[in-house]
């Protein structure tokens, strides 16, 4: 298929919505007539004009014989009701009237009955992928399981935004059936594959082996896929990508290579990196780290400042308790004390604590990482990181001092910063 419509905006310009609508149009018109469609969405900790692109889209596939939009949630909270609501943009009336005929679902990752296996990438494979990272704590086979319901639809439809990530390199494509309608298994490895690398070696790179692990386990998805990709810059889209899922997403990995990055001249020592409120977890919010590591010098800090935020992960939060957070090579180096632990959550912990080393029983951490949120200081601790009081905390204060190697950043987790080459 490759791809079949695109529409990339000027630098520093966005798509008009009338441009947005043809492209859709020219992607998908008359494609999926009489058939059933499950198209996959990400939840509400991925910026996305989604409220308009939902609309468009059932206005779009409105000869499809069913029509539903399952939010591919990997292993982040199901949304309720009201939550559903509001991410697609309608009310609680008009699902039941304009919009009966369209089904709202969660992903079940942890459901054994909601999902089903449809291959394994066996241990020969996953080495070979991961080439110089392999690591005997990657395991050995990896189930490729994947929510059964799949199997009810004639198509899939992935519609997701791209950004440089922290596990892939750039977030988007596939990454929405593995992690994001996938069982825990493909969960696991691709993240623990991503921290065995480091982010420093991940963020921003197009081809990484996870993301050549998420295209293998792809091969095994019975169901045709279709990719709508985009990239999102504020509440607009500086690029729109259809077709097949490696083509689109190669586009727009690319063009979010030029508008996803900020470069700068030299590393900062301080950085406050104000988390939004659509990370509600620090499972999330800890992007507000991912994306500034890169930029920031040995022995700096980054302060994660997020005053609402008071929760470490719904799903996670015992094991991340256990756990703590901290540099890879604290893990690795004493694996028999944490390999009982998912491999998720220890990745979790590598990327928001960032790359250091752990020697002779002593850990040293690249740069140090403080949470300036309602977690208490207590557990800030118990987890091994800092704490400041938000209430400390003048943001003002802040701007305008990158002269002096602090900065601000009013809306992180989504921009990557990097230091400009020599």
């Amino acid at each position: 298929m490759s791809i079949a419509a695109q529409a990339t905006a000027p630098d520093g310009a966005l798509l008009s919505p009338d441009r947005i609508r043809e492209t859709l149009y020219a992607g998908l018109g008359g494609r999926f007539a009489n058939a059933c469609v499950l198209v996959l969405i990400p939840d509400h900790t991925r910026t996305i004009p989604l409220p308009m692109l939902f609309r468009l889209l059932v206005d779009e596939l409105r000869a499809a014989r069913q029509l539903d939009f399952m939010v591919a949630l990997g292993t982040h909270p199901p949304l309720n009701d009201a939550a559903l609501h509001k991410l697609v943009g309608i009310t609680a009336e008009e699902r039941q009237t304009a919009f009966k005929h369209v089904g709202l679902l969660n992903h079940d990752w942890a459901n054994p009955n909601a999902l089903e296996q449809i291959g394994v990438l066996d241990k020969a494979q996953i080495q070979h992928i991961a080439g110089d990272l392999w690591h005997p704590s990657l395991g050995d086979d990896t189930p490729i399981r994947i929510n059964r319901r799949i199997r009810d639809y004639d198509h899939v439809l992935i519609v997701g935004p791209t950004f440089p990530h922290e596990v892939v390199g750039f977030s988007g494509g596939a990454k929405y059936l593995f992690p994001g309608i996938s069982g825990p298994e493909m969960i696991n490895t691709t993240h623990w594959m991503g921290a065995l690398a480091t982010i420093l070696n991940t963020i921003g790179v197009k081809d990484t082996p996870v993301r050549a692990m998420i295209h293998a386990a792809a091969e095994c998805v019975p169901t045709p896929v279709t990719l709508v990709s985009m990239v999102v810059i504020g509440d607009g889209l500086a690029g729109l990508f259809v077709g097949d899922h490696l083509s689109a997403w190669s586009a727009a990995a690319d063009l979010s290579s030029k508008r996803h990055i900020t470069w700068v001249d030299t590393p900062f020592h301080s950085v406050l990196s104000r988390a939004p409120v659509m990370y509600d977890e620090l499972w999330t919010a800890a992007k507000a780290m991912y994306k500034l590591e890169p930029a920031i010098a040995d022995g700096g800090e980054v302060i994660v400042y997020a005053p609402e935020l008071d929760t470490v992960s719904h799903v996670h939060g015992k094991y991340i308790y256990e756990a703590g957070y901290h540099v890879r090579d604290y893990y690795l180096k004493q694996w028999d004390r944490f390999k009982h632990l998912p491999l998720g959550v220890l990745a979790h912990g590598t990327h928001l604590r960032g790359s250091g080393t752990y020697e002779n029983g002593v850990e040293h951490a690249r740069i140090r990482v403080t949470l300036s949120t309602a977690i208490p200081a207590a557990d800030c601790q118990t987890l091994s990181l800092g704490y400041c009081d938000p209430a400390l905390i003048d943001p003002a204060e802040w701007q305008g001092r990158e002269s002096e190697g602090v900065l601000y950043v009013p809306k992180a987790g989504e921009m990557l910063y990097r230091v400009r080459p020599l």
